[in-house]
């Protein structure tokens, strides 16, 4: 299996926007980060977690030629709003599966509405697969996927584990009998957004316990604000294990 990192950013990006915190002027690549995404791949399979509003760039840049599906962790614009952009797989391999909370694809067809028409649909727009994720294992071509339950301040969210690999982000509490699922992975991926507390994100220390918990072999940090410092000095003081992703990191497993 590998993981391609294709952002590791909060909702804004790093840069942000007309910022002049040190972070966002920094020169060194691994301080510039795209809204957060994962390209899996494994066999002859290519699945992207998440869908946000620099999905084509990101695409580009994995020169990722086909995807088998995306899955949504949940309906945030940083997580969603890059789905008009499946139009040129649309255009090669038909309709593309999407996998998702019964919420999140109400969401998606309430915002995205042309997407999901049956009928005078525009024939540019891409279509979709509608497949509802519950909190029980499914089928993702020949592996079995493992939904990890969460929440996002009130918000429930879904992370995702494949084999020894999980992939957890937007999340702020879980409950032991969810944490439990990710007993012996050879790699977590987790949010931590910052230093200081924050309402519906772990913080950094709040990731750092989970994964002593836990106790993965390698664990790496996403969704990562610029107030939680420069890339190469926040990786100084991490733990053994635990790595600062960076877009457009590879790992294998």
């Amino acid at each position: 299996m590998k993981v391609t990192f294709l952002g590791t950013g909060t909702s804004q990006g790093i840069p942000v926007i007309g910022s002049m915190h040190p972070v966002c002027l920094s020169s060194n690549p691994k301080d510039k980060r795209l809204r957060v995404s994962v390209l899996i791949e494994w066999d002859n399979y290519a699945y992207v977690i998440d869908c946000g509003p620099d999905f084509r760039q990101q695409m580009l840049r994995a020169e990722c030629h086909k995807i088998d599906g995306i899955i949504f962790t949940h309906e945030h614009a940083d997580h969603t709003a890059g789905i008009d952009d499946i139009r040129p797989y649309f255009f090669r391999q038909g309709d593309i599966p999407i996998y998702a909370h019964k919420r999140v694809l109400g969401e998606l067809e309430r915002r995205f509405d042309y997407i999901f028409e049956t009928e005078n649909k525009y024939p540019g727009a891409p279509g979709v697969i509608k497949n509802e994720v519950k909190n029980e294992s499914f089928k993702l071509g020949n592996l079995s996927v493992m939904p990890i339950s969460g929440m996002h301040y009130k918000l429930q969210v879904f992370g995702y584990r494949f084999g020894d690999f999980a992939y957890l982000t937007d999340m702020k509490t879980i409950e032991e009998h969810e944490l439990n699922k990710l007993q012996n992975l050879q790699v977590l991926v987790l949010n931590a957004l910052r230093e200081g507390e924050h309402i519906s994100h772990f913080n950094l220390n709040e990731a750092l316990e989970i994964i002593d918990w836990l106790q993965p072999k390698r664990a790496y940090l996403t969704h990562i604000s610029h107030l939680l410092g420069f890339h190469d000095e926040v990786q100084q003081k991490l733990p053994d294990n635990v790595y600062l992703a960076y877009d457009n990191l590879q790992i294998t497993l």
